[in-house]
């Protein structure tokens, strides 16, 4: 099995060598968790470790605010993208802008080997605003439709909308990774508790703060054909280096 190596050596060494090629996976966590810097690590490592192209989407930072962004952690995007191994595409979720037609256009003419998408929560959002306007252009909301004209509702849409969406991020065949706000004390594992059941992976990254001491660590939830680690993994977020993981202190404890 080919797998897409993260280029973090104690997290791909939990997941036994990389995430199953071509899967589609949730990095979920709370507010800063770190599940940004992780997606921009993914991609520079793949561009910088393995020669692969990575494709940035991005819903809340603009272009030049991940660039400042990972040059905090020795990453410089701006010299990747000249090279032509990373694209990184803002999508404005305040105007009217098609999805559908940017990613299959981006995908089509860049052919990246890695895809991140952050964030699924503001994307489905105004995917949502945006798709219930009677003069809003082909949307996921109107594909969805044709293919179950059900009443509208914002849970039925967001559930719709997902679907079609990891559907046809499926049909790429490339390695996806999709972020997700995961609220305190949530009994879900995403922002709109439908993402964790249509993906292949699952990382939830926590974060526990008490008193003046905190404590970081990230669990593989799920990932479909492949064995993994169970226990949660101690990590911390290092400048100039980013997401390390500590797999060797792997911890056998219900977090909370």
């Amino acid at each position: 099995m080919e797998r897409t190596k993260f280029g973090i050596q104690g997290l791909d060494k939990a997941l036994m060598g990389g995430i199953p090629e071509g899967s589609i996976v949730l990095i979920s966590g709370g507010a800063g968790t770190g599940k940004s810097t992780l997606s921009i690590q993914f991609l520079a490592n793949g561009a910088q470790l393995f020669g692969e192209k990575g494709l940035y989407i991005s819903t809340e930072q603009n272009e030049e605010e991940l660039r400042k962004h990972a040059h905090s952690f020795g990453w410089d995007l701006k010299s990747l993208e000249e090279k032509n191994l990373l694209k990184i595409i803002y999508f404005d979720i305040t105007h009217g802008n098609d999805f559908l037609q940017m990613i299959n256009t981006a995908v089509k003419d860049f052919k990246p080997k890695r895809i991140t998408i952050d964030s699924m929560t503001t994307l489905t959002d105004s995917l949502i605003i945006g798709g219930l306007k009677e003069d809003s252009a082909f949307s996921l909301v109107q594909v969805a439709e044709t293919v179950s004209p059900i009443p509208r509702t914002e849970q039925i849409i967001a559930k719709s909308i997902l679907y079609k969406l990891i559907s046809i991020l499926r049909t790429y065949e490339i390695t996806t990774l999709l972020t997700s706000e995961l609220y305190e004390d949530s009994k879900s594992l995403s922002a709109d508790g439908i993402s964790e059941f249509i993906c292949d992976g699952i990382i939830v990254m926590h974060y526990l703060g008490i008193g003046g001491s905190d404590t970081r660590s990230v669990e593989i939830r799920k990932l479909r054909y492949s064995d993994h680690t169970k226990s949660y993994l101690p990590y911390e977020i290092a400048t100039d280096k980013g997401i390390v993981v500590h797999e060797e202190e792997a911890m056998d404890v219900l977090m909370k």
